[in-house]
């Protein structure tokens, strides 16, 4: 059946300026981290992007290895493209990234100039695109100098095959050396791409300063906390929850009793504010934050299993606004107990996982 988008698409969504740019995003974006691989059922990830366009979703998130197989939900999002979204192409954000492990050998994974324009050229050709978007490091590499990582952005901007450039998971150290590095070689990095929620608050420790007082905007991923700011875990952990899964990225003993106290509460509020609590935590993650001078999230990453999440997910930006009493509340109920501890912590949980050294290859003997 031919796809046919919504005429009406644009009408509700809700569009931010991307830092100090020309780029609109809409409010909520859509990621193919999960559920789009070559493992997955192909027409049911079709009718999520069908969904999403249709509700005024225009960007959407991937990188080299999501799957599984790695570089498949890349090669099933060409498909969609070649399919069903021909002439489409210029109301599109597609944003791609390199950092993490994608193929064999010294070359495969970091931020290597060899690296990162081989997986963006392997990227354009999965995906039947002369250009993406956004292009990412996707992570920061300790052992290669920052001037290779961004001079090899600056080579993807140079050459046409990325029209913005962007940094995922660099801190704010960090960060604020790409940013002076980049814009000694004469470029400005876009966007950076944290993981942030009400469970992971990281980026509040500096780095939305650092973005804000350099005209960079943010896309915040894992905005409901590897799904434990759904509803499924209300009752604790059910059978065919992603925990139960191999390499999941959300460890079984991140849901402890006090974390499950605190959603439960969290979705005490939800419910009075008329919200589900998915809808409540993505309002939260997209508030203006009035006891700091930083620039709101300028667009929460959501990933889905089935088109209703996603038309879930959108209602939230129905409700953005907070009374102060609301944010008080919210505050009290994250504040009780301890943040979770390093190991408990589902993002960095997942990253020491597949983490391997960056200078193994460097190391291992003749």
């Amino acid at each position: 059946m031919t796809y046919t988008p919504n005429p009406n698409r644009y009408d509700k969504m809700i569009y931010r300026r991307v830092g100090k740019s020309g780029l609109l995003l809409p409010a909520i974006s859509l990621g193919l981290w999960h559920n789009f691989g070559s493992v997955d059922d192909f027409e049911n990830a079709r009718e999520m992007i069908h969904t999403a366009f249709d509700l005024g979703i225009t960007h959407f998130d991937l990188a080299n290895n999501y799957g599984p197989e790695p570089g498949s939900a890349e090669s099933n999002f060409g498909r969609i493209l070649r399919e069903d979204f021909s002439g489409l192409r210029d109301e599109l954000v597609i944003s791609t990234k390199a950092g993490y492990l994608m193929w064999k050998g010294p070359y495969g994974e970091w931020g290597s100039r060899k690296y990162l324009l081989s997986s963006l050229d392997q990227s354009l050709e999965r995906m039947g695109l002369k250009y993406v978007d956004i292009f990412y490091s996707h992570r920061p590499d300790p052992a290669t100098p920052m001037e290779e990582t961004m001079g090899a952005l600056k080579t993807a901007l140079d050459s046409g095959r990325a029209l913005y450039v962007g940094i995922s998971s660099y801190n704010p150290k960090q960060t604020k050396k790409a940013v002076k590095i980049a814009k000694d070689m004469g470029f400005k990095l876009l966007i950076h791409q944290p993981n942030y929620s009400m469970f992971d608050r990281w980026i509040e420790n500096g780095l939305q300063e650092v973005l804000t007082d350099n005209g960079i905007g943010s896309i915040a991923f894992a905005p409901l906390a590897q799904g434990m700011l759904s509803t499924k875990y209300l009752n604790g952990i059910p059978e065919d929850s992603r925990i139960k899964k191999p390499g999941a990225s959300l460890a079984a003993d991140a849901i402890t009793e006090d974390k499950l106290a605190q959603i439960r509460s969290l979705n005490e509020i939800a419910q009075k504010r008329g919200q589900t609590l998915p809808q409540l935590a993505l309002a939260w993650v997209l508030r203006k934050d009035p006891s700091r001078k930083v620039s709101p999230v300028t667009t929460a990453l959501i990933g889905a299993s089935k088109p209703q999440q996603i038309i879930e997910n959108v209602a939230a930006l129905d409700h953005l606004d907070f009374t102060i009493n609301e944010l008080s509340e919210i505050e009290e109920i994250l504040a009780q107990g301890k943040e979770m501890e390093e190991h408990n912590n589902p993002w960095k949980n997942w990253v020491a996982q597949h983490k391997s050294s960056a200078t193994k290859w460097e190391k291992r003997k003749k």
